[in-house]
């Protein structure tokens, strides 16, 4: 596999792998590119071909003067600290599918419902959680307003980020569940092709 040893100021060695354009979490970047224009900016940069030797965890990684190794995936990722990922599992009618955790243990696909205020749903979802009726309320629906009944979650969880103690609707007709802003009120959501990224707002 060939690589560049890049030798900069303080002896510090970076060691890219200069053939694999890599995939971290659904993002797809070049390691070296990005690699290579921050370190032009430190100056005095040298570039030596030379033979990269793989490394088993990270396609980005740099070794010291003393041959230690350092992951740099998240320099090379191009995902900003903070950002929670979930991927894509696929889309219905155009919108995204992902999955979702309930009460930490119980896992399943829903749709990412942006225009949704709550999360609803669906009867076999409520039995297979144990989620009791807590009294009904009235929604909004496509097909116009309905009555339906409510439970409480101790949990809901994608990605990474987590609402605790959350109200859900059981919707009857629904062939899938979704997931609404009380998850991710505070958070801007970007659909991307094959993922979809929170990022928290800033207060």
């Amino acid at each position: 596999m060939i690589g560049y040893k890049i030798e900069a100021k303080g002896r510090l060695l970076i060691v890219l792998d200069t053939k694999k354009n890599f995939r971290k979490k659904g993002v797809q970047h070049n390691c070296q590119s990005q690699l290579l224009a921050a370190l032009m900016m430190m100056g005095s940069v040298t570039l030596i071909p030379t033979v990269a030797h793989p490394q088993e965890d990270s396609a980005c990684f740099m070794t010291d003067a003393y041959g230690q190794v350092i992951d740099l995936d998240n320099l090379c990722s191009g995902t900003s600290p903070g950002v929670f990922q979930a991927p894509i599992i696929r889309r219905a009618a155009g919108i995204p599918v992902i999955e979702v955790t309930f009460n930490g243990t119980r896992t399943f696909e829903m749709l990412l419902d942006t225009g949704a205020s709550g999360t609803a749903i669906t009867p076999q979802m409520a039995k297979a959680l144990g989620v009791l009726p807590e009294g009904t309320v009235l929604v909004d629906t496509a097909a116009g307003r309905i009555r339906v009944f409510r439970g409480r979650v101790s949990s809901v969880s994608t990605g990474g980020i987590v609402a605790n103690n959350l109200f859900v609707t059981i919707h009857p007709s629904l062939p899938l569940g979704l997931l609404g802003q009380d998850l991710f009120g505070n958070y801007d959501v970007t659909i991307r092709q094959d993922v979809v990224e929170f990022m928290p707002r800033r207060q």
